[in-house]
């Protein structure tokens, strides 16, 4: 990391799993699929992707690879203590990671710039980039 650039880091809920990522985001996205409202919990979820040498992972954390409706691999790794996601690795985009934006607990952290699956939307999010 050079000087000067922005450093930010991601943590599971029980502090077990990182992700330390330097510079800026090159994309932060909504995605409102099924699948990462599952994932979530919640209705969403928002995916920050950073290139791969951007990001250092540490902790312990268990795999789980599912489809993706565009035909390519996803696999999330999540605390095997605490359960929260942190960060995936979408086959569709090799050489990047994607952190999740709640890991980083920063309410200044940068907008989404995308949203994708709009049509799964729940009818009362609205999502201001």
């Amino acid at each position: 990391m050079t000087e000067g650039q922005t450093s930010r880091r991601a943590a599971c809920a029980c502090g077990a799993l990182t992700a330390d990522c330097a510079g800026e985001p090159t994309r932060v996205s909504v995605c409102h699929c099924r699948d990462c409202q599952r994932r979530t919990g919640s209705a969403f979820g928002v995916a920050c992707f950073f290139p791969e040498a951007a990001v250092r992972l540490t902790g312990a954390s268990h795999a789980y690879t599912r489809g993706s409706d565009s035909g390519h691999a996803v696999t999330f790794h999540f605390c095997p203590t605490c359960g929260a996601t942190v960060w995936w690795a979408p086959q569709r985009t090799p050489g990047r990671i994607a952190v999740a934006l709640g890991a980083f607990a920063d309410p200044a952290f940068p907008a989404p710039d995308k949203e994708v699956y709009e049509d799964h939307r729940h009818r009362w999010v609205s999502v201001s980039p």
